[in-house]
């Protein structure tokens, strides 16, 4: 834990003595109490994704699997190790295929260590099909999402024919969050240009550079990422090193208040996440793992 607060440090410290990409400003508006409220399910499936896999094929995992009734997971894999636990399932209530992926905590840093790993590299065209060499993304968030890619998009075609649907949701919190991100950009690119791909990402670190920021802002128009009020993780790595993150910033302000925030990520905007949380050292880890809205996310939340 030492280890990764001093790298963070080390990244925010220098934040705002380098260039930072380009952004148009934004506007803030204040989320309904509906709107709000509707992103409980979603919270739910990345909860749910820390859980053992013994408990997910079955859908025996808790209170989250109970918030759920009814879903049918058809695919679980990972180790919550080498490979980062996630599940594949239908949502009959929203006739949606849900593709949910575990993330990390501050209780469990050892599940997954490229999450300090800050090297940008090019997207595997052989999973990303006519991505553009210029459009970066982070070494190790980009090794994982491989991990898993193929079998998962296997499962959601298969799905697709079966139950009927067009609708795809990718969810996670975390690193999972950051897999959820790449995995609506990947499912967008090798899915039926009429599939409807909804993505919400929880406490989710920047993936990749402007041009993949854009490139998520064209393909994924229904993207959501939660931030939760002084959650660190959103706010690496650092802008300077050319990360950015994409359109979609829902900033929970305090229990019951949050606002959405249009655009790319910038530092002009007082109630948005990089203005509240400038650096570490006025920041909370412990609001990454919640509450969101009431709901926890974490290995110690799968109860």
């Amino acid at each position: 834990m030492a280890r990764i607060l001093a790298l963070l440090s080390v990244l925010l410290a220098v934040e705002f003595s380098f260039g930072a990409p380009a952004v148009s400003k934004r506007s803030v508006s204040t989320l309904s109490a509906s709107a709000l409220s509707s992103l409980a399910p979603f919270t739910q499936f990345a909860r749910a994704a820390y859980c053992p896999t013994s408990g997910l094929k079955d859908w025996s995992c808790g209170q989250a699997c109970n918030a759920l009734a009814g879903f049918q997971p058809t695919l679980v894999g990972g180790d919550g190790n080498g490979v980062q636990i996630f599940f594949v399932g239908y949502w009959p209530t929203q006739n949606t295929i849900v593709v949910a992926h575990e993330g990390t905590d501050p209780t469990q840093l050892v599940s997954d260590l490229t999450d300090i790993n800050i090297l940008m590299d090019p997207l595997d065209t052989n999973l990303f099909p006519g991505v553009s060499s210029n459009v970066l993304v982070h070494d190790g968030f980009r090794n994982e999402h491989a991990l898993t890619a193929p079998a998962i998009l296997t499962e959601v075609k298969r799905l697709m024919t079966v139950k009927n649907t067009k609708n795809v949701a990718t969810i996670g919190h975390s690193l999972g969050g950051a897999l959820a991100e790449l995995d609506a950009l990947f499912l967008t690119l090798n899915l039926p240009s009429d599939t409807s791909i909804q993505s919400v990402t929880f406490g989710t670190p920047r993936v990749g550079n402007a041009a993949f920021a854009q490139l998520i802002d064209t393909k994924v128009p229904n993207f959501k990422r939660v931030n939760n009020e002084k959650d660190i993780v959103p706010i690496v790595p650092g802008r300077f090193l050319g990360f950015l993150h994409p359109h979609g910033e829902i900033h929970i302000v305090s229990p019951g208040t949050a606002v959405a925030c249009s655009g790319d990520d910038d530092a002009t905007d007082s109630q948005c996440q990089i203005q509240t949380v400038p650096n570490i050292f006025v920041g909370n880890i412990l609001d990454h793992l919640g509450p969101y809205e009431g709901i926890n996310i974490g290995t110690i939340f799968c109860t």
